[in-house]
């Protein structure tokens, strides 16, 4: 907790001289998935490891990572002025309390019943907070029952989020198009993909800012006829080969955290497996990350198709990285 409160501390003096006059609505702070949890300190100390249990889960990437990370703030105590500009709140509390009436009289349509509600704007423009409203007294178990929706609801939010700001350059459906007439598949890729053809693998590429930051990759290939292998050791093996050959570094794959599905997509037969990649110890320098490998049958074609997905993205979050280009996996489809 040290940590936290010293991490609040740095926050409100970097906002101090920004943030204007506390009565005065200024534009909110924060990342999407950084939350401010408000409510009294008494049933704070009760759920706060509920709360953290909850909202912050962990997903495989190079390393366990947070997809939201929580943040406690007193109603009214020091740093409430600056704090509750947040981009994200979670307010707890029954309509007695002064924190709770802003938001209510803030809301677009009037709150009657206990649950989960939203107000947009209520503290800073730009803001989302997200209340649950409860009876006079209530008690860690009165909040615990609304977490796993809370928590649903906001991951929701948080995925929507990254999509729109993969598509902020636009939708290249002139390169849509082109694929569905050339390849016989098509993929709906943000403008700023750069693509190329290499025999019959299909490389799209966003190394934006510079490759050494960041660089998000699809490849998509296929075999014929169709293969009725949908497994793991089939997407590896393949997987293996178009490294080796179409891949501008080498990579290994590594199962520590392997993660895997079956499902239909459009109709079609799918699986796929989430894992780790990184280069082989003979490189000259250490790199690695996240991938997504799926497999698709598409009968109609009589062609089974490999789509690969991996990230590169040091020192970074990775949790909405992910979310984009599973996005991109789920915009594939075969052309009958």
């Amino acid at each position: 907790m040290i940590t936290k409160n010293l991490w609040v501390a740095t926050l409100c003096a970097a906002f101090l001289l920004s943030a204007g006059a506390c009565n005065e609505k200024g534009l909110s702070f924060g990342d999407a998935n950084s939350i401010i949890a408000v409510m009294p300190r008494e049933q704070w100390d009760r759920v706060e490891m509920d709360v953290y249990d909850a909202l912050e889960k962990t997903i495989a990437t190079v390393r366990d990572e947070k997809t939201f990370t929580v943040t406690y703030q007193e109603p009214h105590a020091d740093f409430w002025g600056r704090l509750r500009r947040f981009r994200q709140i979670l307010a707890v509390g029954s309509r007695s309390d002064v924190w709770v009436q802003e938001i209510l009289d803030e809301a677009r349509d009037p709150i009657t019943e206990n649950g989960i509600h939203q107000a947009r704007n209520v503290w800073s423009l730009g803001q989302m907070v997200t209340l649950v409203l409860l009876d006079e007294g209530w008690d860690a178990s009165d909040l615990v029952a609304y977490l796993p929706a809370v928590n649903d609801l906001l991951d929701a939010q948080y995925k929507a989020y990254a999509r729109k700001r993969m598509y902020i350059s636009g939708v290249d459906s002139a390169l849509a198009d082109t694929l569905a007439t050339e390849a016989g598949f098509l993929m709906y890729l943000p403008k700023v993909y750069r693509w190329q053809v290499l025999d019959s693998v299909y490389v799209f590429r966003n190394d934006n800012p510079t490759p050494a930051e960041l660089i998000r990759q699809v490849s998509v290939t296929w075999m014929t006829p169709a293969s009725d292998r949908l497994d793991a050791d089939a997407v590896l093996e393949w997987r293996a080969r178009v490294v080796e050959e179409y891949y501008s570094e080498p990579q290994e794959v590594i199962l520590d955290k392997f993660v895997e599905r079956s499902f239909d997509i459009d109709g079609n037969a799918a699986y796929q497996l989430g894992a780790l990649w990184q280069n082989p110890p003979s490189r000259p320098w250490p790199a690695g990350g996240p991938l997504i490998t799926r497999i698709v049958t598409c009968d109609s074609q009589d062609r089974t198709y490999l789509l690969d997905a991996w990230l590169y993205a040091p020192g970074k979050e990775k949790y909405e990285y992910m979310i984009q280009l599973e996005t991109l996996l789920d915009s594939f489809r075969c052309i009958a």
